[in-house]
């Protein structure tokens, strides 16, 4: 869901200086040279998983489809780079027109991937694919580290609740995005108001201890947040003592108290303190949520303790020491010329190392074993075979430069977790490995 399917303005601005500026001078170089008009393909994927993981989430493809949407030179943009002469006239006044017209196919949002596959494929004129590198690599490598890290808490917490609370701990703007990506990795819910506004994610949030420090007693703290949000509310009860404290709780809420939250301390023996107690106060309902630089080892650790809820910050919007998923953004294919009829030929990059890469259009496949859980990513170029027609992963998005898949957050949401349920058992692990299932190329 968006601030469109709430009926909210957003003022969406320019995506188009989302970008680094080499695309531009090669834009303007291939206008020179008469190249810029040729047919290409460029997909997006990555050589390898962060080191010991073993699934990729998609994240942002929804972001991306509204970049491209909004990728557009106006006036204030147009006289940016004419004052610091970053490109030539004709450029700019190619530039000026400047309007996605080609098609984008790509996997939809939430579902998983492996090393090699084709996460997105661009296709359009040179010029008008190869402006779109920077701003898709940027959501996508941002949203998918996020996601996967999500999706990584999930399995960890095994059901139970997750609140997203990082935006003090990233960029802003970051932040927001963050948000969306951890909702569709599995969790609930988020502090964010800015990420609640744009993409409907439910929001979360009651006090921290300075509203404690600010009253006089932790007993008028807890009386002052219960008249103004209820007995329903969750009480912070860490700020002295925790015994006290949920003592307290339990004497101005009653047995109506929501929840009680835990912020340091040793969060398995506390947790397992503070349910006894509020059990022999008689307030069995009452939730415990637990927060503290937690991330999927943390929450795992605690799958013995009697915990109801999560809060998850720093780790999660770091994408729990991989911020970025490696992907890159490649020319596969181009056409021998400008013909409209010209066939396309692959290409590649042919370096010495790890960074050479198959040209090709691609298509992508997850083959299932017998029981009907994934035991291969099938990637090529070549003609799908009849077994696997079915089972292509890439779906378009974009048609003539046209969005033709925009859908709710909650779609990608329930896709991931899909999408999770059908890799082998060792997915769920959180030990380093390798990718859960091999990549085949034909």
């Amino acid at each position: 869901m968006d601030t469109a399917d709430l009926g909210l303005p957003v003022e969406v601005p320019s995506t188009a200086l989302f970008t680094d500026q080499y695309e531009l001078t090669m834009v303007q170089a291939a206008l020179r040279a008469g190249t810029a008009d040729r047919r290409s393909v460029f997909e997006v994927f990555t050589r390898r998983l962060p080191e010991g993981r073993r699934y990729g989430v998609v994240g942002g493809t929804g972001r991306v489809l509204d970049a491209v949407e909004n990728f557009r030179f106006d006036d204030a943009v147009l006289g940016f780079l004419r004052e610091r002469r970053i490109v030539d006239e004709p450029t700019l006044r190619w530039l000026a027109g400047y309007r996605f017209s080609g098609d984008i196919w790509g996997y939809p949002e939430g579902e998983v991937y492996f090393p090699g596959s084709p996460v997105l494929r661009v296709e359009g004129s040179f010029a008008e694919c190869v402006l779109l590198e920077t701003v898709i690599l940027s959501i996508l490598n941002h949203d998918s580290a996020i996601a996967a890290a999500a999706s990584r808490m999930s399995v960890a917490a095994g059901g139970r609740r997750l609140i997203e609370m990082g935006a003090r701990r990233t960029h802003e703007l970051s932040a927001v995005a963050a948000a969306r990506a951890a909702y569709v990795g599995g969790f609930d819910s988020t502090s964010d108001l800015a990420a609640g506004f744009r993409y409907g994610i439910p929001t979360v949030g009651t006090s921290a201890h300075a509203f404690t420090l600010l009253h006089d007693s932790e007993r008028d703290a807890f009386q002052a947040q219960v008249d103004s949000l209820g007995r329903g509310t969750t009480l912070l009860v860490d700020t002295y003592d925790v015994a006290e404290a949920v003592r307290t709780a339990v004497a101005v809420a009653g047995p109506e108290l929501g929840a009680v939250r835990i912020d340091s301390g040793d969060l398995l023996l506390v947790a397992h303190r503070v349910r006894q107690q509020l059990d022999e106060l008689g307030t069995s309902d009452t939730k415990i949520v637990v927060t503290s630089d937690l991330d999927e080892y943390a929450i795992a650790s605690l799958a013995a303790a009697p915990v109801d809820a999560y809060g998850v910050g720093t780790q999660l919007v770091t994408g729990s020491g991989h911020p970025t998923c490696s992907m890159v953004y490649k020319l596969v294919a181009r056409a021998e010329s400008a013909d409209a009829g010209a066939p396309l030929r692959p290409v590649a990059k042919k370096s010495l190392g790890a960074k050479s890469s198959l040209g090709g259009r691609k298509w992508a496949a997850r083959r299932p074993d017998a029981y009907g859980v994934a035991e291969a990513e099938v990637v090529s170029a070549g003609t799908v075979p009849a077994d696997l027609v079915d089972r292509q992963l890439l779906v378009e998005l974009v048609k003539g430069g046209e969005v033709v898949a925009r859908e709710p957050l909650e779609a990608a949401r329930e896709r991931h977790a899909t999408a999770r349920a059908g890799l082998p058992l060792s997915a769920m692990q959180l030990s380093r490995g390798e990718p859960v299932i091999p990549t085949e190329y034909r």
